[in-house]
């Protein structure tokens, strides 16, 4: 009878030993990490103004903690990130990002952004860089973005951008020595909703004529500012603020797969 206890016993702690590693590899498994970028730029002139458009980063930055997702945001001067005001205003905030103002959590981020040339494309899965006029300044010759992108390129690991944040890509290049973009069907902010809000004068340059220049195969909603998102391999992009929570979808989504 003892012995047979014994063999119980034994079966029962082997058993709980395999359902708790079962349980730790499958935590292991849906434990993500991705890194957000967002700009640093504010100022284009004393009368014009710039920077992070809200909802394009907190869509993305809910969605993913609300799946489990480890997040980090980070921009090229780190420290606080400049909101363009035209993201918060009354005519034009979104939902999101009203939750995000009252967020103490997301302002502290948005506050205390890491320095984009201390982290490393290793230590994440992927990235997601969150748009406004901001990120045609700062993005497109800054070293450190250049080579974080390529390095997720090249570790084969998801790249998502959403509106003007596709201006990172500007001077991206494979090993080859060929630019990025070159064959890649991408979206981006269009020249008509460009032209449409009045905001051309808030960018470094057009997004769509830069993405078209580089070779891209650059395509867009039927409808000015309504959501759109493609993806080429694991490069994801979306066309507009709208555009936001399908983009992020597409990462996770490509993550998930993996």
């Amino acid at each position: 009878m003892k012995t047979k206890i014994k063999y119980v016993a034994a079966f029962m702690v082997l058993m709980a030993l395999a359902f708790s590693g079962m349980t730790a590899s499958a935590q292991t498994k849906k434990a993500k990490k991705v890194l957000i970028v967002v700009t640093s730029f504010e100022t284009v002139s004393d009368d014009v103004k710039t920077g992070l458009w809200m909802e394009e980063f907190a869509a993305p930055y809910y969605y993913l903690v609300e799946n489990g997702v480890t997040v980090t945001v980070a921009s090229p001067k780190g420290g606080k990130a400049p909101i363009d005001a035209a993201s918060i205003s009354d005519q034009l905030i979104a939902p999101v990002s009203k939750r995000a103002l009252n967020d103490p959590q997301v302002q502290r981020w948005l506050n205390n952004t890491v320095q984009l040339s201390t982290v490393k494309a290793k230590d994440y899965d992927a990235v997601f860089y969150s748009g406004g006029h901001g990120p045609t300044w700062d993005m497109p010759d800054n070293a450190a973005s250049i080579a974080l992108i390529q390095s997720f390129v090249e570790q084969k690991k998801p790249t998502a951008f959403v509106c003007h944040s596709a201006a990172a890509l500007k001077n991206v290049k494979t090993k080859n020595g060929e630019y990025l973009l070159k064959g890649k069907t991408v979206t981006g902010y269009s020249n008509d909703e460009e032209v449409a809000g009045q905001t051309g004068a808030k960018g470094a340059f057009l997004l769509e004529d830069m993405l078209r220049g580089r070779g891209a195969n650059y395509q867009k909603a039927t409808e000015k500012w309504t959501p759109f998102a493609v993806q080429d391999g694991l490069l994801i992009t979306g066309e507009n603020p709208a555009s936001s929570q399908i983009t992020v979808e597409k990462l996770l989504a490509t993550l998930n797969a993996r």
